[in-house]
């Protein structure tokens, strides 16, 4: 699947759409009786919004801005950060039309702030033998992105699929996760208007 075959139509989204609200705001106000709506119908329930972000996991095989082995990213470590993590696969379509480039747009635009901190984890849930490691590293030298990217194929428990899409729900690739301040998921979907993202993003204190 590239791509999910799910949309969320969430009051989180508008929220991205108006670049001045609080985080705080955004928390309280996490789209949680829209959602009740948008799922009566839906036979499987996609994303984590509102809810404590997950942990990590120590599996997932990192590599900081310039390609090098690095140490797990652990969110505990950023909790006075807001973190965007970004799910791909190097095989996805969607990932190269739409999701690479609008994370290409968004750490550019936020290059000089120190509050927003970006992550890119290839989340493999199908075709282990093409979306590899050295794929993945190709895919952040292709697009020259100067964060950590991260190899996520699971493990046992996760039913050898990604751990961050088994944790966090997601619907496939490409995917878009935020987490505030207080490690709390704000956003979790596939659709993203990139130039009010970067706005909202902008706005973080």
């Amino acid at each position: 699947m590239n791509g999910s075959i799910f949309k969320f139509s969430t009051i989180l989204f508008s929220l991205i759409l108006i670049g001045g609200l609080s985080t705080s705001w955004m928390t309280q106000h996490s789209f949680k009786n829209q959602k009740k709506d948008n799922m009566a119908n839906q036979e499987t329930k996609y994303g984590i919004e509102g809810l404590q972000a997950p942990e990590l996991s120590a599996d997932i095989e990192w590599v900081d801005e310039t390609g090098n082995e690095m140490s797990p990213v652990k969110l505990a470590d950023h909790q006075d950060k807001f973190k965007v993590l970004y799910g791909f696969q190097s095989w996805c379509p969607g990932c190269h039309s739409r999701g690479l480039p609008a994370l290409q747009k968004m750490v550019d635009a936020l290059k000089d702030n120190d509050k927003v901190e970006f992550f890119a984890i290839q989340t493999v849930f199908e075709g282990s033998s093409s979306n590899t490691k050295e794929k993945m590293l190709a895919t952040q030298k292709k697009y020259e992105l100067p964060i950590p990217f991260g190899h996520d194929v699971g493990n046992e428990n996760t039913r050898n699929r990604s751990s961050t899409m088994y944790n966090y729900k997601t619907g496939g690739t490409p995917w878009f996760i935020f987490i505030n301040q207080k490690d709390t998921v704000v956003f979790n979907d596939y659709h993203l208007d990139v130039d009010k993202a970067i706005a909202y993003l902008k706005e973080i204190e």
